[in-house]
C-alpha cells in the first residue's frame, strides 16, 4: 500500500539514481535496479517512510488481499492489521534473522493470497476470530495442527510469535531453513513451542479442544482443494473495473507487463488516487474512485501508458526473471523473448514463468509452464508443453 506521493518519489529515484524502471516482485515488492550504489536511493526511501529500518528491510514480506475492506466477500479489512504487523517485525530486533524468502499473508475472506506459499497465513474466522496457519498447501492436511485460533486483536502478537518460534526450532534442528516447510516437521514442532507461548497457548488449546475443525481440515477462507491452482490463476488476472463494495466506489486493476514498470507509468498510476496497491500478481491497483465514469477514464490512462488492462491479454499468467543483461546467471534476455511470445499467443489458461538459468528466480508457486534458458536454447515443461514449445521455437 503506496500513497501516491510515495510512489511519486519511488519514480523519481528510478528515474534519477536507476535504469528508469520499477520491477514489481510476486511479493508485492518493488525493486530499482542500475544503481551506482544504495546508500542514496536508501535516504530518500527513508525519507518517504518506506524504510522504517534498515536492519529489518529483508524481513518485511508481507502480503495481503489487494481489495481488502472494499469488496463483496471482504470478511476482514486486513490493513490496520498489515501497518501493526510491519510495525512489529521492525520493533523486534531477533526477528531480523528471518530469512529473506519467509513470507507472511493475511486474507481476507476472499481467497485472494492464500495460495501464495505463504509461511504464515491469516484467514478470517468466525466474527472477530481469525486463524494464524503455519506452513504452505502443500501441508493443509496438518491444518488441524498447525492453526492457531485467536481474536483477531491478537493476531499480529501470534504471528511474530510463530516467526520467532520458527528461529528456535531452526536453531534447534541445526538447519539453514528459509522456510518453514523446509524444517523436519516445521509445523508440528513450531506448534508445540508456542504451547510454551504465553500469549498464544490459550487460543491454540481453544481451537484444538473446542474442535473449530475438524481433524486435519483446513481453516475457514483456506484454499487447499483440488481447484486451487485453477482459483490461484483466476486470482492474478486482476485486470480491469472492480466494483467496491457499497458507496458507487470502484477500484481500476492493471498488470505490469513481465512485472517492470516504467518511471512514466508510475507516475501516470500515482496521479489517478490518492493510494496505489501493489499486487503480488506483479500488478497495481488504485482504488476508491468516485463512480464508473471515472474509473472508465482511469483504467484508459493506464491502458495508454502500456498497462495491461484486458484480463484476455496475453500477458497475463506470463512472467519472467530479470534474464540478461541485468543478472550475469542468465542465459538470455528471457524477458525479450517472453514479449515476443506474448506477441505469437493468445490468452492461455497457464501460468507460464520465462527463466534465465536452472534458478527459476521470481517464479510464482502456482507456475504451471516453465520455460528455462539452456545453452542449446529453451527447456519447456509442464501442463501443454507442447504447444508452447513450438511458439518457442518460432521465437
Amino acid at each position: 500500500m503506496l500513497t501516491a506521493a510515495q510512489l511519486r518519489e519511488v519514480a523519481a529515484a528510478a528515474r534519477e539514481l536507476g535504469s528508469g524502471v520499477i520491477e514489481l516482485t510476486s511479493r508485492a515488492n518493488l525493486q530499482v535496479r542500475g544503481l551506482s550504489g544504495g546508500q542514496a536511493l536508501a535516504a530518500r526511501m527513508a525519507a518517504a517512510g518506506l524504510l522504517p529500518s534498515a536492519t529489518h528491510e529483508r524481513v518485511r514480506n508481507i502480503v495481503a488481499a489487494p481489495l481488502s475492506g472494499r469488496v463483496p466477500g471482504s470478511l476482514l479489512d486486513v490493513r490496520p492489521l498489515v501497518r501493526a504487523l510491519d510495525r512489529g517485525l521492525c520493533a523486534r530486533p531477533a526477528v531480523a534473522d528471518l530469512p529473506g524468502r519467509f513470507l507472511f499473508a493475511l486474507d481476507d475472506g476472499t481467497g485472494a493470497v492464500t495460495s501464495l506459499g505463504a509461511d504464515v497465513t491469516l484467514v478470517p474466522a468466525a466474527p472477530g476470530e481469525v486463524r494464524v496457519l503455519m506452513g504452505t498447501p502443500a501441508l493443509a492436511a496438518l491444518a488441524a495442527l498447525s492453526a492457531l485460533s485467536a481474536p483477531a486483536a491478537e493476531a499480529v502478537g501470534v504471528m511474530l510469535a510463530v516467526a520467532e518460534a520458527f528461529l528456535a526450532e531452526r536453531e534447534a534442528q541445526g538447519s539453514g531453513a528459509w522456510r518453514i516447510e523446509e524444517l523436519q516437521d516445521g509445523p508440528a514442532r513450531i506448534a508445540a513451542r508456542l504451547h510454551a507461548h504465553p500469549h498464544v497457548h490459550a487460543h491454540m488449546h481453544a481451537h484444538v479442544v473446542a474442535g473449530a475443525s475438524e481433524p486435519g481440515a483446513p481453516a475457514a477462507g483456506f484454499d487447499a482443494g483440488g481447484d486451487g491452482d485453477r482459483r490461484a490463476a483466476e486470482r492474478r488476472v486482476l485486470c480491469g473495473l472492480v466494483a467496491q463494495d457499497g458507496g458507487g466506489r470502484y477500484a481500476v486493476a492493471a498488470l505490469a507487463p513481465l512485472g517492470r514498470l516504467s518511471a512514466a507509468q508510475a507516475e501516470v498510476a500515482a496521479g489517478l488516487g490518492g493510494e496505489v496497491v501493489i499486487t503480488p500478481w506483479r500488478g497495481i491497483v488504485v482504488p476508491d474512485l468516485d463512480g464508473p465514469e471515472a474509473a472508465r477514464r482511469a483504467l484508459d490512462a493506464l491502458a495508454a501508458a502500456g498497462l495491461v488492462t484486458d484480463p484476455a491479454s496475453p500477458y497475463t499468467g506470463l512472467t519472467a526473471c530479470t534474464g540478461r543483461p541485468g543478472c550475469a546467471k542468465a542465459r538470455a534476455d528471457v524477458r525479450a523473448d517472453a514479449a515476443r511470445f506474448a506477441a505469437l499467443s493468445a490468452r492461455r489458461g497457464e501460468v507460464i514463468h520465462w527463466s534465465g538459468c536452472e534458478r527459476r528466480c521470481g517464479r510464482p508457486r502456482d507456475t504451471t509452464v516453465d520455460v528455462v534458458a539452456e545453452a542449446a536454447g529453451y527447456r519447456v515443461t509442464g501442463a501443454a508443453s507442447g504447444a508452447i514449445e513450438r511458439l518457442v521455437r518460432r521465437l
